[in-house]
């Protein structure tokens, strides 16, 4: 009870009332009773939580510092500004607790997945060359190609983790989303569905699925080890798609009201006798591409920009990547 209320307020800077956390804990344990929250705050209400207001609780600084969910005073954050691009560095949570609400029109992103492939265990592993989550493919045509982490090796432990930063993430992300802002997220087939449930729970709504239409490296190999003894089988299928899930922020009212006040609502048509469609033709990112970016999961400019027109549907307002480290 204690470590579900803390994760639930750490991601609710402005606090929340008894029935968010109530709502939001019963979703992490399964089941919890609002009797049972209401008693744990007010008995805890001198040391873990801080009352703001009737029935409205937030947690305490030092609270959230102990349990390491509050990051030590960190030095101005610092900012880089080209044409009407700003990139901050910062934590992206502590940023959008910062932030006035209804202030972003739209979010397109790619956001870490990195659970367990980036610990220390696991990067000595990529660095030996041998064993762990990282899998290291074959040249093709003479290219050495770069390694690929295995989310098929993730527990039932590392699943519930990335449901709860996703939860999360959706929750200090709906206040400063416009009504009818649209939220496009990168993912995979294999933890999909795992985003798309965690942001559901978090107040999104889900409106479909844009699928990018691209020739991988993943999946399609033989059992591992035993390569000549199943010659004719494949373990996964190769993947030929990518999942970019789309959510939106609830609309106020109709649609053509929430375009009219907030300007969203929507996605932007390519052109009148055309609609944005939910498949993309698209293609692996150019090497002239990563010799000027290169990030291990860098996305061809060609299709973002695609991605990137559509989430504006009158081409005005604020679009956020939280993760673009």
């Amino acid at each position: 009870m204690r470590d579900a209320i803390v994760s639930v307020l750490s991601s609710k800077p402005r606090g929340a009332s008894v029935t968010e956390i109530h709502g939001a804990v019963r979703e992490l344990l399964g089941t919890a009773t609002a009797s049972s929250v209401r008693s744990y705050l007010r008995l805890n209400s001198d040391s873990l939580f801080l009352r703001r207001d009737r029935g409205v609780y937030t947690i305490r600084e030092t609270s959230a510092e102990a349990y390491g969910l509050k990051a030590r005073p960190q030095p101005p954050l610092r900012s880089f500004v080209f044409g009407r691009t700003k990139l901050i560095e910062g934590d992206c949570f502590e940023w959008l607790g910062e932030q006035s609400e209804n202030s972003i029109h739209a979010v397109v992103t790619d956001p870490p997945y990195g659970l367990v492939e980036y610990s220390p265990q696991q990067q000595e592993k990529l660095h030996k060359g041998k064993g762990g989550v990282w899998r290291i493919p074959p040249a093709f045509d003479g290219a050495k190609r770069s390694p690929l982490p295995r989310f098929t090796v993730l527990s039932p432990q590392d699943l519930d983790a990335l449901a709860r930063f996703f939860l999360n993430w959706g929750r200090a992300l709906l206040p400063v989303l416009v009504p009818g802002a649209n939220v496009v997220v990168a993912s995979n087939p294999l933890l999909s569905y795992v985003v798309s449930g965690a942001l559901a729970r978090a107040g999104l709504e889900r409106r479909g699925e844009i699928v990018r239409l691209v020739m991988t490296m993943r999946g399609g190999d033989r059992p591992k080890h035993a390569h000549k003894e199943f010659s004719g089988v494949s373990v996964m299928p190769r993947s030929m798609w990518e999942p970019w899930i789309l959510f939106r922020k609830p609309i106020e009212g109709r649609v053509q009201d929430n375009l009219r006040k907030w300007k969203t609502g929507g996605l932007r048509r390519i052109g009148e006798d055309q609609p944005f469609c939910d498949v993309i033709r698209s293609s692996p990112t150019r090497g002239t591409e990563r010799d000027i970016a290169p990030h291990p999961s860098l996305k061809p400019q060609a299709f973002m920009r695609q991605i990137v027109r559509a989430s504006l549907p009158l081409g005005e307002g604020v679009i956020l990547d939280p993760f673009m480290g």
